[in-house]
């Protein structure tokens, strides 16, 4: 379960405050993937970041009583100077798993060869997507948060090989996706909510959210 209870979070622009949440309140239930869709600038990428930790809110409390995960994509934790192995097994550490199987795993997923075992500062901006995206495909968590659909590199066989591992973790796990188009939420979610203003507003299907977004685009 992963719980927002009361939570208030807003930033200043130099002119004005822009708020992002205005005391939202809402629950992610095991099992019950949930879309939330705003537009660009609402503030999608604060909210998946408060709900893993990385960005804490001005008020109130938010609970994780469950494993959730780092945003799909996302770069931090990663030391330019180690390897891919290196950092594979070190992350595998910190989450308490083996790290043979970790390394193992990414090795194969990204199928970059002699370069796994080079420091990451030196791969190519595509190669350290796929490292970054193995790595979080080789731990498993019971919610997972997608920023604006999967992450894509501009390698077609790991794109495949990614997209399997990740609809079969997908299939006894819950998705939170964050989008601006309901052609993404649909393909993971069956709930959805709509961030504007501030404020969320919760739908029961994901019929009736589209129709509001729409409606008031």
């Amino acid at each position: 379960m992963l719980e927002f209870d009361n939570v208030s979070k807003s930033f200043w622009t130099g002119t004005q405050r822009k708020v992002i949440l205005d005391r939202a309140s809402f629950r992610i239930e095991p099992g019950r993937s949930m879309g939330i869709l705003a537009p660009n600038g609402a503030g999608k990428t604060t909210i998946i970041n408060m709900m893993c930790g990385l960005e804490k809110p001005d008020e109130g409390v938010i609970r994780r009583e469950s494993r959730v995960s780092f945003p799909l994509g996302f770069m931090g934790g990663i030391t330019s100077r180690l390897s891919a192995n290196e950092n594979a097994r070190f992350i595998a550490r910190i989450y308490g798993l083996d790290p043979d199987y970790v390394e193992a795993f990414c090795r194969w997923l990204t199928d970059i060869g002699e370069y796994f075992d080079m420091p990451v500062g030196t791969y190519s901006s595509g190669m350290r997507a796929r490292f970054t995206f193995s790595l979080l495909l080789s731990l498993e968590f019971d919610i997972y948060l997608i920023d604006e659909g999967m992450p894509q590199t501009t390698d077609i066989n790991f794109n495949r090989k990614a997209g399997t591992v990740l609809f079969e973790r997908l299939k006894n796990s819950t998705v939170v996706v964050v989008s601006h188009q309901p052609s993404t939420i649909e393909k993971f979610c069956n709930s959805a909510a709509i961030l504007r203003d501030g404020k969320l507003y919760q739908f029961d299907t994901l019929e009736e959210a589209k129709q509001y977004y729409d409606y008031t685009a």
